[in-house]
């Protein structure tokens, strides 16, 4: 029982953690500002890089899952296609959010019931668990980036929506690949930096029990 108990805690948290690796990611805009300069977006493009914070900065609130906003961009044309396709994004993002609460809600019971028993082996798990996941995705994203983004679109998209025609939407000229590489990276980072927390918090209460 003790051990049923303390994976459930662990796949909750894990969870958790990567929900919350995503939305933090989604939401730290700078991110996107700092590739607009270091990627040169805004002369690619042809668009200055205000007009491109604007608009990028409507696409994050659009994921929100507390916005209900259609969405519109002043300066970007969109098709139908590419509606479709944002609406679908969205909703992935919805759903890790909502995943992040249920799992948030999840693991602080899990937590009070291993205070309450001083079994601490959950953290254990957790940084197992959630060290394995970045270990197995960086190591394809190392070995091909591109093939990793098209499996990646093939898994959680059932059209070919995702493929953009720059003519008719504009906004994927300032969506380079790159960029969603560099999200890519510090998603990972966020769930190694979970694990190594786990871990580090499991040796310091297992050191002050004993």
């Amino acid at each position: 029982m003790r051990y049923v108990r303390n994976t459930a805690a662990a796949l909750s948290l894990m969870l958790f953690i990567i929900a919350a690796a995503v939305t933090i990611t989604l939401n730290f805009r700078q991110l996107y500002y700092f590739d607009i300069d270091y990627l040169h977006i805004a002369e690619t493009s042809g668009v200055d890089a205000d007009t491109i914070k604007e608009n990028y900065d409507i696409l994050i609130d659009y994921n929100s899952m507390f916005n209900h906003d259609t969405l519109y961009f002043p300066d970007f044309a969109m098709s139908e296609h590419g509606r479709i396709h944002f609406e679908e994004v969205k909703n992935i993002f919805v759903g890790i959010q909502i995943m992040g609460i249920i799992t948030l809600i999840l693991s602080i019971l899990f937590l009070i019931a291993a205070i309450r028993k001083k079994d601490w082996l959950f953290l254990k798990l957790t940084s197992i668990f959630t060290i394995a996941i970045p270990a197995v995705l960086a190591v394809l994203i190392s070995i091909n980036w591109e093939q990793a983004f098209v499996t990646f679109h093939h898994i959680f998209f059932s059209n070919d929506y995702w493929i953009f025609d720059p003519q008719e939407d504009a906004i994927i000229n300032v969506l380079p690949d790159t960029f969603f590489m560099h999200s890519a990276i510090m998603i990972l980072g966020l769930i190694i930096l979970g694990s190594i927390i786990c871990g580090v918090l499991y040796t310091i209460l297992k050191r002050k029990q004993k």
